[in-house]
């Protein structure tokens, strides 16, 4: 949990450097993965399980560039997306098998569970408010503009605003240490759900 928890931090801070990725026509079909019909619609049907076909059809969709064939099993990646909530952009990410059943002992995340708790998915707090609210709760300023990030969060099983306060970093090549300060916000009532220090070495 603490490595994964270091990663995301270090995704943040290094995301601009895949901006220069190849965008193509061309590459992107390359890297498309293609999955079985059966496999897929199983797929599908589990994530229709926790958030209804409705919810299911309006804001979830495979995405096939980041899906992998990891035999005999499947990677499955879903783009999360809600167009009238911009910073709703998101992945859904879990394991299945050749027949399309979903490995549970592996890492499931980012599927919100809309049938079992509506509101939860009411996201009514946008970036410019998360970053009020961190301001109000004295995140430290930082020596940067500091990263906010719509995510998922394991711990909570669901999606928080992860607002990051650099105060220190030493970059060398792709080497990267730091430390800072970090607050994770409830994008349903804006509550502070937690505030950390971080340091990655």
């Amino acid at each position: 949990m603490k490595i994964r928890y270091i990663l995301i931090i270090v995704t943040l801070l290094f995301s601009s450097f895949v901006l220069n990725a190849c965008k193509c026509g061309a590459c992107q079909k390359q890297e498309e993965t293609e999955v079985p019909y059966s496999v897929l619609e199983k797929a599908n049907k589990f994530i229709i399980s926790k958030t209804g076909k409705d919810f299911f059809e309006k804001y979830i969709s495979p995405d096939f560039t980041r899906t992998k064939n990891l035999k005999p099993n499947y990677y499955m990646v879903y783009r999360f997306l809600m167009p009238e909530k911009k910073y709703v952009d998101a992945t859904i990410e879990f394991t299945v098998d050749s027949l399309g059943n979903v490995l549970m002992d592996r890492e499931i995340s980012g599927i919100p569970e809309y049938l079992a708790a509506p509101e939860s998915c009411n996201y009514s707090i946008d970036k410019e408010k998360a970053v009020s609210i961190a301001r109000h709760n004295n995140l430290p300023k930082g020596i940067k503009e500091w990263q906010a990030g719509f995510i998922w969060s394991a711990k909570y099983n669901r999606y928080v605003w992860h607002i990051l306060s650099v105060l220190n970093e030493v970059k060398v090549g792709d080497t990267f240490r730091g430390s800072g300060e970090e607050v994770m916000i409830d994008p349903v009532s804006g509550s502070v759900l937690e505030m950390n220090k971080w340091n990655v070495r």
